[in-house]
């Protein structure tokens, strides 16, 4: 495959930009996302209509990368078209077992995708306070779409767990509760008199209450108590994640016996952090109770994320990676959703809107821990997202390119070795920040296995050193699944029971992340030994600074944008 990307747009990359565009017609959530804002009083649709139409958009899309491709390529458009007919053709191949009939769950469902898009809207004109009132009014309007679906599934049999059901019918009741979000986001700004605000927070209240009720009394009765979705499906949801097909038995045994190699370091730590006799939940205590790695306040956090952001990308950015200056600044900020997510937010298309790293801190959460949270920055910041997808939308590439072939095998697999090349670059060599970098590969790690293992059915394991006082008995289910994490996650008990059932709602993404980032750490030792050099050259050269065969490998890598792992190898080996 060819590489190159010239600034003369073929016929296929105009075609790529007219999809995107498709795609933003779609969806004025997506458009919000974007930085565009005329639509911010209006959502997507949900129902089957709504499905329909978008699956009319892809169906005629491949249709046109066959007919372009008997005219001959341009630049790039192999690499292009490759990408297309991979990710498009997984979208139908989803479509075609149901998933949107049964799309809920606690985290990637038309409610989560509509209540989050608030963080995102402005309120500082009177026609921003406008749009923001009617889209909070017409909630219920929205979500009567999706219930349409999910009704559509219910006909047919194609229902979702019933533990999703009702950990979305709880979100919405938090939702609308008094004092929650609901209530803050009617708080009167600009424009709109007191009334307004509250007729809105009604309409919202009357919606949304009715269908919670429904997923209640409805849904929830004809749901699976089946939290694992079985391989055909678990193999097309993995392929839409990973961005390849791989072999998810030896995934699940690759995943345990990392996760064996990442305990014993942590308990080596412990050991040398405390003394002889000092395990690794003793340690991980001692460093939670330590006051010198401790934040308290949303304000303090904030301040500490934008001190090591711009660190980050002052002191090794440019040296990972050519930087364009459109996306030499980065803001941190708290999300006030309360959900408990930590994410980040790419540019605006204009780049008006810096990159932003977000923090959900949960309500009542008001202590947080450096040694634990740091190479969290790093994977959210830079050299992480932030370097990640800033390169992708300052390289020409078409707009479906840039913006909308996202996979988190690639997103998240780039986020987690950005993690590993801090801890190669030196950063994170203390011991408590380093029992941090390994607490978070080992909660990557563990849910490769909880995942497969979950929704495959597989036996649980029978023995390891992250298995102690766990039933060697049975199969993978959700209480094995919670005894599982509790046993190797460091996390405080409500981020971690959300993250429990995001595994058992969301099959297939928890386990791209680790996966994605040995695929890009072999595709790095794949791209230097092309390059001729010898196996293990230092990421660091004899002078100090990072070896120019890896800052190249990084920035033709990235500025590829977010490809399918197996085009992306294509792209850069052949």
């Amino acid at each position: 495959m060819t590489t190159s990307h010239t600034t003369e747009a073929s016929a296929l990359d105009r075609r790529c930009d007219a999809l995107h565009e498709d795609f933003l017609a779609l969806s004025p959530l997506s458009q919000t996302a974007a930085g565009m804002h005329d639509n911010d009083d209006k959502w997507d649709d949900f129902s089957p209509a709504g499905r329909d139409a978008y699956r009319g958009v892809l169906t005629r899309m491949l249709a046109d990368v066959d007919a372009l491709e008997k005219q001959g390529w341009g630049p790039g458009d192999d690499v292009t078209a490759a990408a297309l007919r991979d990710r498009l053709g997984v979208a139908l191949e989803l479509d075609d077992l149901g998933e949107w009939k049964r799309d809920l769950n606690n985290i990637a469902s038309p409610f989560q995708y509509m209540r989050d898009a608030f963080a995102l809207m402005p309120r500082d004109s009177a026609e921003d306070g406008e749009r923001l009132r009617a889209r909070i009014a017409s909630m219920g309007t929205a979500l009567e779409g999706a219930r349409l679906s999910l009704a559509e599934g219910l006909a047919t049999g194609t229902v979702p767990a019933r533990r999703q059901v009702c950990l979305v019918a709880q979100q919405i009741r938090d939702f609308i509760a008094p004092g929650g979000y609901l209530d803050e986001l009617t708080i009167p700004a600009a424009g709109g008199t007191e009334e307004q605000w509250q007729a809105a927070a009604s309409a919202a209240r009357e919606g949304l209450s009715a269908f919670a009720r429904w997923l209640t009394e409805t849904l929830a009765p004809a749901a699976t108590d089946t939290d694992g979705v079985g391989k055909e499906r678990y193999e097309v949801l993995s392929r839409e994640f990973v961005g390849a097909k791989i072999d998810l038995d030896d995934a699940y045994e690759w995943g345990l016996a990392r996760l064996g190699e990442v305990v014993t370091r942590q308990r080596e730590i412990a050991r040398e952090l405390y003394g002889p006799g000092v395990d690794v939940p003793e340690a991980l205590e001692r460093l939670n109770a330590d006051p010198s790695r401790q934040l308290h306040g949303t304000d303090a956090l904030r301040e500490w994320m934008q001190g090591w952001a711009d660190r980050a990308l002052n002191e090794v950015g440019s040296e990972l990676v050519d930087i364009d200056p459109r996306v030499a600044t980065i803001e941190c900020h708290i999300d006030p959703s309360g959900t408990g997510g930590i994410y980040y937010m790419a540019p605006s298309e204009d780049f008006a809107r810096p990159g932003r790293m977000c923090w959900a801190v949960p309500p009542g959460e008001d202590t947080f821990h450096t040694w634990q949270e740091l190479t969290t920055v790093f994977h959210e910041g830079v050299p992480g997202h932030h370097l990640q997808l800033g390169a992708a939308m300052c390289a020409g590439l078409n707009k479906w390119r840039a913006v909308d072939c996202w996979l988190s095998g690639h997103g998240e697999g780039w986020a987690l070795y950005a993690e590993s090349l801090m801890t190669e670059l030196g950063y994170e060599s203390e011991p408590g920040e380093l029992m941090g970098y390994l607490d978070s590969q080992r909660l990557r790690l563990a849910r490769v296995a909880l995942d497969i293992g979950v929704h495959l059915g597989k036996p649980v394991p029978k023995e390891g050193p992250w298995a102690e006082g766990l039933r060697t008995e049975g199969t993978w289910d959700g209480d094995y699944a919670w005894d599982f994490l509790k046993a190797n996650v460091a996390m405080a008990e409500g981020f971690l029971r959300f993250e429990c059932d995001r595994y058992l709602g969301w099959p297939g993404q928890a386990p791209s992340y680790a996966l994605g980032q040995r695929f890009w750490r072999q595709l790095r030792e794949d791209y230097v030994a092309a390059a001729g050099f010898d196996e293990g050259l230092p990421l660091r050269g004899a002078d100090g600074r990072i070896a120019p065969i890896y800052r190249e490998f990084h920035t033709r890598a990235l500025a590829l944008g977010s490809l399918p792992l197996d085009v992306l190898r294509a792209a850069l080996l052949s």
